[in-house]
């Protein structure tokens, strides 16, 4: 059976479902969601070197495991089985297969129960999120959706305190999710934990939320200088600046990759070139006397692209120390290993701990790496730059050369 043809018309129909049963209260269960758990059940499943028949069924739960929202909201799980169903036994999938597949479906339902390891990957991938960075995001999703079903507002707090009870009760089932997303949920649930407890203390020191008249605070009576470090700590999310440097590091890092593998490409050509002129032609010079000036040439041209070649890849490495005034005056960039590498361990541990506990060592030293990351990248591709040039125009040179040698001598 073409399970890979079944799952392309599977697709297109779940999304006619979504288009045609459109309904705006689904803010959070909608077709962005059922695509986002399909992609995390590819990747469980492809980690998991599932069989085709498998990873068709992984896939089309997938697909269907919330469609029933459109028709049955309190027991959904089991009309997005009836739906799945229906329209695989329409395309000939077996019994077999169907029953795998409604299984899966109806082990997403909380509680999560599943037993087999198909129902766990599924189950899984549509609580991917607890343990993503995407947490929060889809978090606000939830209780905007629960709002809509609700037609009303819901307390933030209780919200917070019935997600943390979701996260304490649920657990990853797949061995691949528990090593990659455990950490992460557990720090999201460290935030939550964190955010409850803050709220809780407002609760039971009510002075913090009431002036002396007693009124509520409104946003006139926070002083200004408050109301400026807010702002000032909005303006500069770190998430968005650490990502930010992430981002930059990693393009530097590619095409730094990119100019090494042009140099090697330059030195490999003219190694080739080099070696059959010294093994063939540097032989025939003594009865081809013409072509002495054109093979000059083209060696003297080899030579200079390889050595602007190999300057382009040579490494410079510092001397590789610091010292404790570097430090305090942070001065010293600890996230590159030519600054550190002839330092002892207690020593460059003491320097991490003091960039790591000051804002403006750390992304100083990030700032700084990025721009040393730069002046190395202008370098190599300078002298790469000049390296091409030499060879391009050189060949040209080197042709036309030995062109009108020739011509010459036929004269």
């Amino acid at each position: 059976m073409n399970y890979r043809e079944i799952l392309d018309q599977l697709r297109l129909h779940v999304a006619s479902v979504f288009q045609a049963q459109s309904d705006s209260r689904l803010i959070y269960h909608n077709l962005n969601h059922t695509e986002q758990v399909v992609e995390n059940a590819v990747k469980i499943a492809n980690h998991y070197q599932l069989t085709d028949e498998d990873f068709f069924v992984v896939a089309a739960a997938s697909w269907f495991h919330d469609l029933g929202y459109f028709f049955d909201c309190a027991h959904h799980e089991a009309s997005g089985a009836g739906l799945a169903g229906d329209f695989l036994k329409e395309k000939g999938v077996s019994e077999e297969v169907n029953i795998k597949i409604v299984k899966c479906i109806l082990a997403t339902k909380m509680p999560q129960q599943p037993e087999s390891l198909l129902e766990q990957i599924v189950c899984d991938a549509d609580l991917y999120h607890l343990g993503s960075d995407s947490f929060k995001e889809r978090n606000k999703l939830m209780r905007k959706e629960a709002e809509a079903f609700c037609a009303k507002a819901l307390d933030k707090d209780e919200w917070r305190l019935k997600t943390i009870q979701l996260f304490k009760t649920h657990h990853y089932h797949t061995a691949y999710c528990q090593q990659l997303l455990n950490a992460k949920k557990a720090e999201n649930l460290a935030a939550l934990e964190n955010k409850a407890e803050a709220a809780e203390k407002v609760v039971e020191n009510p002075s913090v939320l009431i002036s002396a008249n007693p009124t509520i605070i409104t946003e006139k009576t926070i002083p200004l200088e408050v109301k400026k470090e807010k702002k000032k700590k909005s303006d500069r999310p770190d998430k968005g600046i650490e990502t930010m440097f992430r981002i930059t590091s990693g393009n530097h890092q590619r095409l730094s990759d990119m100019a090494d593998n042009k140099a090697h490409i330059m030195i490999s050509t003219n190694s080739i070139i080099l070696s059959v002129i010294l093994s063939i032609l540097l032989r025939k010079l003594e009865d081809n006397p013409h072509l002495i000036i054109p093979t000059l040439i083209l060696l003297i041209i080899c030579v200079v692209t390889m050595v602007f070649s190999i300057l382009a890849t040579r490494p410079s490495i510092p001397k590789g120390v610091f010292t404790p005034e570097d430090i305090a005056q942070k001065r010293v960039n600890l996230l590159f290993f030519g600054n550190f590498y002839r330092m002892s361990l207690p020593e460059y541990e003491g320097g991490m701990l003091k960039m790591m506990e000051d804002r403006d060592f750390l992304y100083g030293s990030l700032i700084r790496d990025l721009y040393a990351q730069g002046v190395v990248l202008g370098r190599k591709y300078r002298l790469l730059r000049v390296a091409y040039n030499v060879f391009m125009f050189g060949i040209i040179a080197s042709v036309l050369a030995f062109i009108t040698a020739s011509v010459l001598v036929t004269l």
